[in-house]
């Protein structure tokens, strides 16, 4: 059964960190990008980075670039993403999601399995 379940999440102040994790189990990861994406209310869900089936990041949003950083550790079948210096506008569910075809992630198109989500605030 194909599954990513995210966690880590939380409330964190302006300039705080949170390294979110994707758990994935029923597929092998080096056959998909795994995405990271978020979605405040209101407002469509997004991309913000992406891994390819090599473990190579392949895209980082404009609005997290220098601040986020992807990483997959194979033998936990995990993918993190690790934030930092976070900002109001960080705040959403962030979802994980897998894809078949390599490349950037800007926008949900051609993913799916999604998990449930993680809730970060970013509040003082």
């Amino acid at each position: 059964q194909v599954q990513l379940v995210e966690s880590g999440g939380g409330l964190v102040q302006p300039g705080g960190s949170l390294s979110l994790s994707c758990a994935t189990s029923g597929f092998g990861l080096d056959y998909w990008t795994i995405g990271w994406f978020r979605q405040a209310p209101g407002k469509e869900r997004e991309g913000v980075s992406c891994i390819s089936k090599r473990g190579e990041p392949t895209y980082f949003a404009d609005s997290v670039k220098g601040r986020f950083t992807i990483s997959r550790d194979d033998s936990q079948k995990t993918i993190y993403l690790h934030t930092t210096n976070l900002r109001f506008g960080d705040s959403g569910t962030y979802y994980c999601a897998r894809r078949f075809r390599d490349g950037p992630c800007p926008d949900t198109e051609g993913f799916g399995s999604w998990g449930p989500g993680t809730q970060v605030t970013v509040s003082s």
